[in-house]
């Protein structure tokens, strides 16, 4: 289940255990697994979200060992699958309803540098988009260095790939960049965003950012609204930093104070709502294609996604309909209103 993996922790994986075997009655119930590189990433499937949709995992592990984070520690290093094995999973999920499949990894651009020596992930999705059944294709934790122009010319080309793309760039001031042990600055970041929109017209760019990481100035978090205000991603998230435990940022000296974090994070989140509600207000008249997730019986509306929001971390389309509307049902909406993140309109 790519939603739910094994409890693992940054040292012995037998001491986590152990205490949990304290806690449940059934003490039989708990194992340990060994050298997390030995993990298999093979095996049955079950499906734990909702019919139409499923995320599928085409690595395990990560290797970019950014300063700030845990899971290298936690998950080891990066593994791919193979290909094979990831199309078969995902013709079995075609062949049992699921419409969009969700690619996910630590990092979806490494994808084959471990197996095959180069990324091969324009490969696996023009082999995914061949499986009959699927409607979308998204791919999340796509880091900037390594998006080429052939990935970009693949999501363009396909049409089962919807053109929407995640990419957690952290940061753009250079230093806290390097400190991260990310690459890249604003300069590079703002000319790959252009060759983006270039290439891919009506793109929904995704990001995430933390804001007050260890020595973070002012100024450089000057720089970081200024390149957000600059950019108008179509979806964004900041966070404020938080030192996880064991990783090299935990013991670095000039920690920010915590309101000092958490304020700049409030002041990026101030300035993405007037983006998207600038976003929002063009969108008003458009026609979309939305997946109906439900039915909201305190608003007495359906609602949805378009290819713009991704499962569970971005907005939605609330709509009504004369006819019922099942879930997992594609349908037109035209748009006619806008919430906070989220558009209203009406079946067409």
């Amino acid at each position: 289940i790519p939603e739910l993996d094994a409890v693992v922790g940054i040292g012995s994986n037998g001491k986590i255990c152990d205490i949990i075997r304290e806690i449940l009655l059934d003490k039989q119930a708990v194992c340990s697994y060994g050298a997390k590189t030995e993990l298999s990433m093979e095996g049955g499937r079950i499906i734990s979200t909702e019919p139409f949709y499923a995320y599928i995992k085409i690595a395990e592990g990560c290797s970019n060992n950014c300063t700030y984070c845990a899971i290298p520690s936690i998950r080891g290093k990066y593994r791919s699958r193979r290909m094979e094995n990831i199309v078969k999973e995902a013709r079995w999920l075609a062949e049992n309803g699921v419409t969009e499949l969700v690619v996910v990894a630590q990092d979806t651009t490494r994808y084959g540098e471990d197996i095959y020596g180069k990324s091969m992930l324009p490969e696996l999705l023009t082999a995914l988009c061949e499986i009959d059944g699927f409607k979308w294709i998204r791919t999340l934790y796509c880091y900037p260095e390594r998006i080429t122009d052939e990935l970009l010319d693949v999501i363009a080309k396909e049409d089962k790939l919807v053109k929407y793309l995640d990419m957690p760039i952290q940061h753009c001031n250079k230093t806290i960049l390097k400190r991260m042990n990310r690459h890249g600055d604003r300069e590079t970041l703002t000319a790959l965003i252009k060759k983006i929109r270039e290439k891919i017209p009506n793109v929904t760019l995704r990001t995430t950012l933390i804001t007050g990481f260890p020595g973070e100035t002012e100024e450089q978090f000057e720089e970081l609204c200024e390149f957000v205000k600059e950019i108008r991603f179509e979806r964004l998230g900041c966070f404020a930093y938080s030192p996880e435990e064991g990783t090299p940022a935990e013991k670095f000296e000039d920690q920010v104070p915590l309101k000092d974090r958490e304020r700049r994070a409030e002041i990026i989140m101030e300035e993405q709502m007037i983006i998207s509600d600038s976003l929002n207000e063009a969108a008003l008249d458009s026609e979309v294609e939305v997946v109906c997730e439900g039915f909201d019986r305190y608003a007495e509306c359906y609602y949805g996604r378009s290819q713009a929001d991704a499962p569970e971390i971005d907005g939605k389309i609330f709509f009504l309909s004369e006819d019922k509307v099942r879930v997992g049902e594609y349908v037109k909406v035209k748009i006619d209103d806008t919430m906070d993140y989220d558009l209203i309109g009406s079946k067409m």
